[in-house]
This record gives C-alpha cells, sequence and structure tokens, in this order.
C-alpha cells in the first residue's frame, strides 16, 4: 500500500511540473507575440494601409461638345466686326461669321446665342464657360492656336493700314510710315502687327473704334482686317473719306474652342460638308467675302 502511494506521489509530481513546463512555454510565446514589431514590418503595414485608404481614382471630365449638347446653347463670343459679325437694323446679329455659327448651331440641334466679349480676354471668357467658342474673324496665330482647340483655317485675311484718302499718297510702304500713330484693337492681329514694325499706337475696343479714332483724327492711322476694310471703308460707307492702302501680312481666320474641346472636331465635319453642300459660299455670296473662302 505504502509503495503504491509512493509511486501514485511521484505520478502526480510528473504530471505537475509537465503541466507547469508547458504553461510556460504558453506564456512565453503570448510575450513574444506580443512585442513590438519591427521597422521593416511597420513600414510594411504602413504601406497596406496607405494602399486601402488611397484606391486609384480616375477624374471624369464631362467631355466638352456634350456640355454643350446637354445644356442646349452655343454661346458665342464676338465684337462688332464686319463682315463677319454685326448688327441689322432689328438687332439681329448677322454676318458670315454669325450665319455660319447659327447654321452649325442647328447642325448640333442647339440654341445659338451670342456674346459680346472683350477680345484681349477671350481665352479668359473662354475657359470660365462665358462663353463657348470665339467666332469673330479669328487669326490664328501661335498664341491662339496653343491656348485654345481651333478649327480648320476657313477664310484667308491680312492686316491693312487704313489713312484719311487725301493723304494716303504720301505713304508708299511700312518705313514711311514710323512716324504715325495708330489705333489698334486690343489683343488683336492689328496689335501685334504695329509691334513688329515698331509703330506708335494707341488700343481701343474693337476694330470698328480704330476707325472712329482715324475719322476724328486722334489717330494718324488704324490697322484692321482687310475683309473689314473692304466692308467698311471707301465710297458708299460711313467711313467714305478713308482708303485702305498698304497690306502688312497675309494670314487665315479660324474658331476657337477650349483646349481639348472635341467641339472643334465636329466643326470640321460641319465646314467640309457646308464648303461641299455650297451652304458656305452662299453664305459667303451674301456678304461679299466668297473670294476669301478657303477650300475644305
Amino acid at each position: 500500500m505504502k509503495k503504491l502511494l509512493a509511486v501514485l506521489l511521484a505520478a502526480l509530481m510528473v504530471f505537475s511540473m509537465l503541466a507547469f513546463t508547458a504553461c510556460t512555454k504558453t506564456e512565453t510565446v503570448d510575450e513574444e507575440k506580443t512585442e513590438a514589431p519591427t521597422a521593416d514590418e511597420t513600414a510594411s503595414a504602413e504601406g497596406e494601409e496607405e494602399n486601402q485608404e488611397e484606391p486609384n481614382v480616375v477624374e471624369v471630365v464631362e467631355d466638352d461638345l456634350q456640355y454643350i449638347v446637354n445644356k442646349g446653347t452655343l454661346v458665342i463670343g464676338i465684337t462688332d466686326f464686319e463682315p463677319m459679325d454685326y448688327q441689322d437694323a432689328d438687332g439681329s446679329w448677322i454676318g458670315f461669321d454669325a450665319d455660319m455659327a447659327v447654321a452649325f448651331a442647328e447642325y448640333l440641334g442647339v440654341i445659338p446665342e451670342f456674346q459680346i466679349i472683350d477680345w484681349d480676354n477671350k481665352v479668359m471668357e473662354l475657359n470660365s464657360k462665358i462663353v463657348d467658342v470665339i467666332w469673330n474673324g479669328m487669326t490664328l496665330t501661335d498664341e491662339v492656336k496653343a491656348s485654345m482647340e481651333t478649327s480648320n483655317a476657313y477664310c484667308n485675311n491680312a492686316q491693312v493700314v487704313i489713312l484719311p484718302a487725301s493723304v494716303a499718297d504720301n505713304y508708299s510702304d511700312a518705313e514711311s510710315l514710323k512716324d504715325l500713330t495708330f489705333a489698334v484693337e486690343s489683343g488683336s492681329a492689328g496689335k501685334e502687327m504695329a509691334e513688329e514694325y515698331g509703330f506708335n499706337y494707341i488700343e481701343v475696343a474693337d476694330q470698328a473704334t480704330t476707325l472712329l479714332e482715324v475719322k476724328s483724327g486722334t489717330a494718324d492711322a488704324s490697322i484692321i482686317d482687310s475683309l473689314m476694310a473692304a466692308a467698311m471703308v471707301g465710297e458708299g460707307t460711313s467711313y467714305a473719306d478713308l482708303t485702305y492702302t498698304i497690306g502688312l501680312n497675309s494670314e487665315e481666320y479660324g474658331v476657337g474652342f477650349r483646349k481639348g474641346s472635341t467641339a472643334a472636331y465636329a466643326l470640321n465635319d460641319f465646314l467640309k460638308a457646308s464648303y461641299a453642300d455650297g451652304t458656305m459660299e452662299e453664305i459667303a455670296e451674301t456678304y461679299g467675302v466668297q473670294a476669301a473662302i478657303i477650300a475644305q
């Protein structure tokens, strides 16, 4: 009996020691698990969190042509510029550019709206969506093409010098004009020509005002588009005492939309179609500019 009891006690002691050892190992493992992570582990965990918190986001920008179609209007930025954009006796906007813009709006299925703009701020007014398009006998300069999505050229033009008819014979070339003071439209191709040739000049709101300056004597001469000169200067016009003389360059007109706008491509398709079916030439003949239009 005593021997059996001794065996049982011995067995119990062995079991207790084994249990204690197992418990100690478990606590050691738990402690190891609660130790601070290494720098690499921390960086890896943070990277995983960042990836979870900042998923890839693709910015969706509304197509500009679709924007125009959705709102149902085409707002056309213009200045008073006969024979391209000007008002008839009833106050309606007419002219080669105006009529073509109306036809393009109909092509898109939207309503045309004309908005007079500050020509010097045309890019700002376009980008801020005050207007949707600049369609106003706009010369396709490098600056214009860099800041807008432009159409194909549709009309030839030149910058010409306007002088009182009574003194025009005194000036035969650009060099002879050096001592004159010119009136030019702010932000225009005419202003660029004045700067290129080193002329003295004053800036006014639009090309029509340059003619008023010359007629009133506050400027000796002006520089305007040849198409405007042909329509507004000389016999049978309001400026019969003025004439246009020296051509300073040759250039082309285009239409400007916001940079990246797909509306420019839609307009190119429209210009091709309207040239092919004779619509462009018919409108040009109405305003006497048919010799200047460019084949599409």
